[in-house]
């Protein structure tokens, strides 16, 4: 009892609460299933009448609240349960009835309960899509009716709701077949029918289910059920529904005609009569549909929204390329507007968008002349002097016009107006850049450059932010510096270019205007071959092309990746830039640092390793080569920075050879020369040190200390001692071959002779003659092993060496002189056919 008592004040808790607004409607659901089941549990053998009823009216309600919050799995068992009870009270009140009528009471009662349970589950059901048990339960109700006619109008509003459902869901086949039952079951008591407008709304939706079913196999049923609703109750949808099926099934003319006629005298607003002219002539009816337009002025007469008839009539004949009846039909609106006719506003925006669009069909075809006939329409509705930003944007449209015709005069006419209405916009800013440009006007197109790169700083101060994104002030930059290119204005170019990489922050859309902007200047640089202003342009590209990647890390919506894919496509063409320019040493030697400095964005695989190699070992050469051909001022920076790209050379050559085998890479040997050579001709102190190292080299070549060599002493280097060290260890590795090549051999000696035995010089150390009469006493030796030796060699050893003697002779040293001349007469023997000629 307690329990019952409990759940009983749970319940009433719950109305009240829901009443107000404390709880929500899934709440009260809740609530009430734990009262409803509580209720059951303290169910006896054989409850009264008043707990029968109770239970009846909790399982009900508790089923239906589920259905209501969309969880009608949860409401079958209730209602399964509210059925039960009500049998149970029936056999009950049978079993205490005193007569016949007692009964007859007790049954409608009853009967009363069950409607509403069956028409619950029936809710549930289709919620949950079982068609079938719908479908029964319904029919249980429609039996019913006979009893109950006051639910005839519950019954079918029942019907048309699970109708809508359906339809919703697609289920065409099942909402035909809920729609058709509320239409009969609203037909079944005229007393408690839905009433004719709620019929035709049921018989409407019928017909449209029909029509997007399948409207070839179901069309005389989807005529039949519009047919239905428009007699039951006339309504514009039912109307425009009929047409639709009509167009769709291919009827006459003369038979949607006739559907119009229908509803001649019935009244319609504007708007809808222009829905239905559209209908028509979207589905090819010009005939019926232009007919239809120009009756409707008649019943519009003072109406002020006319002119969205006449807007209709331009907008179909445009649309079906009636070009020159819409001209006339524009040309009565612009004789209306100066006659007291004029267009709403809303309908004359329209009319500027319908012209406008017309117009830049034929300027995106390249039909300029017929752009500008649409855009002076346009311009005809604006009065003189009239200050508008849609007028500027206008004058800068017919000044694109005018570029392309050549018209230079009415362009600038046209800027000069949008200059008037919109000063400050960067699209007229742009127009007039371009005159500029046309004019080679550099100080003006200068000027409007640099008001372009402002306004793209801070588009919000300038423009309307609806009509200016943040990428237009980097897209017509772009554009400007692409003019700029095209027309040979290279200063005007860099200008666009420095704006466009220095103020404008999206990563990727600079990137591809820079490429693009490459791509252009490459072609016009290799056609005029490397002109100056040009190369400096596409070395200014590359330096912003790397300084926004270097500045790119900040940015959150440019990816590693893509920096990556970038710094290789820029590296790339710098690297093939380097090479076209073989002609040119300096431009070579700047596009090989700067595919470097692009390379260092890449990740340091073995392939972009060697490219930075390469890159800093040419520059490196080219800088000492333009450092032999310059004055001794310039020559310094130019040695100087040969010597940084050797050093970072260096570093990436030890890394390098840790991916693989080098052994008959060259780098080594290059790395040597160059560094010997920019540091002896900026005579560095630490020369000696870097010398050491490579008299230890056990694979040194002949061929580098030769070049060695004869580096130390090329002006403005003069190392003798490293020279004549360089010259020794050729000569000893010369003595160490299985097979002298007594060529190289001689100019080897000759080389080491001439620098140790200085011509003219009588004063000499006896230790210095000794050492050079050891190295006549080595070309005596192959001379005698080889009938290879030169002869020129041969007879210039034999000059120097009788020479020496007489050298000594002349101070009073004879017995010297004696052994020189002596030694110079041995090469005599040796001597072919210019033996006679020095005996």
């Amino acid at each position: 009892l307690q329990v019952e008592e409990s759940a009983i004040s749970l319940w009433n808790w719950t109305v009240t609460k829901h009443m107000g607004a404390v709880i929500n409607d899934e709440q009260r659901a809740k609530l009430r299933f734990v009262a409803c089941r509580l209720i059951c549990l303290c169910e006896g053998s054989d409850p009264p009448e008043g707990t029968i009823r109770r239970q009846i009216l909790m399982s009900m309600k508790t089923g239906k609240g589920w259905i209501d919050i969309g969880k009608a799995g949860l409401a079958d068992g209730f209602l399964e349960n509210a059925v039960n009870s009500i049998e149970k009270l029936y056999a009950k009140l049978r079993s205490g009835s005193e007569g016949e009528a007692d009964i007859q009471v007790h049954r409608a009662d009853v009967e009363k309960s069950l409607f509403k349970v069956l028409s619950y589950q029936a809710e549930s059901a289709v919620a949950q899509g079982d068609f079938q048990k719908a479908v029964m339960c319904v029919q249980r109700c429609k039996d019913m009716l006979m009893k109950l006619p006051k639910e005839t109008c519950y019954l079918s509003i029942l019907c048309y709701n699970f109708g809508v459902e359906t339809y919703e869901w697609k289920r065409y086949e099942q909402s035909s077949f809920w729609l058709s039952q509320s239409y009969d079951i609203g037909k079944m008591d005229m007393k408690y029918s839905v009433g004719k407008e709620m019929q035709a709304k049921v018989l409407r939706l019928l017909a449209t289910t029909y029509f997007e079913w399948d409207c070839s196999l179901y069309l005389d049923k989807a005529l039949k059920a519009i047919s239905l609703a428009n007699q039951e109750n006339l309504h514009p949808a039912g109307f425009f529904l009929k047409v639709k099926i009509l167009l769709k099934s291919g009827a006459s003319d003369e038979d949607i005609n006739s559907a119009l006629a229908e509803f001649t005298h019935f009244e319609m607003s504007l708007d809808f009569c222009l829905n239905t002219a559209k209908l028509l002539l979207e589905h090819g009816r010009e005939s019926v549909g232009f007919d239809f337009l120009k009756s409707v002025p008649e019943r519009f007469e003072s109406s002020p929204d006319l002119g969205k008839i006449t807007l209709l009539h331009i907008e179909f004949l445009l649309q079906n390329k009636r070009e020159l009846l819409a001209k006339q039909k524009i040309e009565e609106v612009i004789i209306g507007h100066y006659t007291g006719k004029q267009l709403l506003p809303e309908a004359l925006n329209q009319l500027h968008i319908i012209l406008w669009d017309r117009a830049a069909k034929h300027y995106e075809e390249k039909n300029y002349s017929e752009a500008l006939h649409w855009y002076n329409y346009s311009v005809s509705f604006y009065t003189p002097g009239q200050i508008d930003q849609n007028l500027a944007k206008l004058q800068r449209n017919m000044a694109s016009c005018y570029f392309h015709l050549k018209q230079v005069d009415k362009a600038k006419e046209a800027v000069k107006q949008a200059e008037r209405c919109d000063p400050n916009s960067i699209f007229t800013k742009f127009s007039v850049y371009k005159i500029a440009v046309m004019e080679n006007d550099t100080d003006k197109a200068m000027e409007a450059v640099i008001e372009m790169g402002k306004i793209a700083e801070k588009p919000s101060e300038h423009e309307d932010k609806l009509r200016v994104d943040k990428n237009t002030g980097s897209n017509l930059l772009s554009l400007a510096a692409q003019i700029a290119l095209e027309n040979d204005q290279q200063i005007v170019a860099i200008k666009a270019l420095e704006y466009l990489s220095e103020h404008l922050q999206d990563c990727r859309q600079l990137f591809t205007a820079l490429k693009c902007l490459v791509r252009l200047m490459l072609s016009k640089v290799m056609a005029e071959n490397a002109e100056e202003s040009g190369t400096s342009v596409l070395n200014y590209m590359f330096s912003a092309a790397h300084k926004k990647l270097a500045e790119s890390f900040t940015e959150e919506k440019f990816t590693g990746d893509m920096r990556i894919l970038e710094a290789h496509w820029f590296r790339k063409v710098a690297w093939n830039l380097a090479v076209q320019f073989k002609d040119s040493p300096e431009k070579m030697r700047d596009f090989f640092v700067l595919s470097f400095k692009l390379s260092q964005f890449c990740p340091s695989d073995k392939a972009v390793l060697i490219a930075q190699k390469t890159c800093l070992l040419m520059a490196a050469a080219i800088d000492l080569e333009l450092g032999r051909q310059v004055t001794p001022s310039e020559q310094t920076e130019l040695f100087s920075q040969a010597l940084q790209h050797l050093q970072t050379c260096k570093e990436i050559w030890k890394v390098l050879k840790l991916t693989g085998d080098f052994a008959k890479d060259p780098t080594d040997t290059l790395l040597l020369l160059y560094e010997f050579e920019a540091r002896s001709k900026l005579n560095d102190p630490t020369l000696h040190n870097l010398m050491e190292s490579v008299w230890e080299q056990p694979q040194i070549e002949i061929k580098t200390l030769e070049i060695i060599a004869a580096l130390a002493m090329e002006s403005p280097a003069r190392y003798p001692v490293l020279c004549k060290k360089a010259l020794k260890s050729a000569l000893n590795l010369h003595r160490k071959q299985a097979v002298i090549d007594a060529e190289k051999f001689s100019k080897c000696l000759h080389s080491l002779i001439n620098i140790s035995l200085p011509t003219g010089l009588t004063d000499l150390d006896t230790c210095v003659l000794q050492e050079v009469w050891d190295y006549f006493e080595d070309a005596l030796s192959v001379i005698s092993s080889t009938d290879a030796y030169p002869e020129m060699e041969i007879l210039w050893l034999m000059t120097r060496a009788w020479n020496t003697g007489i050298f000594q002779y002349t101070v009073g040293k004879y017995k010297e002189a004696e052994q020189w001349c002596g030694l110079g007469m041995r090469f005599l023997n040796h001597l072919g056919s210019l033996k006679k000629s020095y005996e």
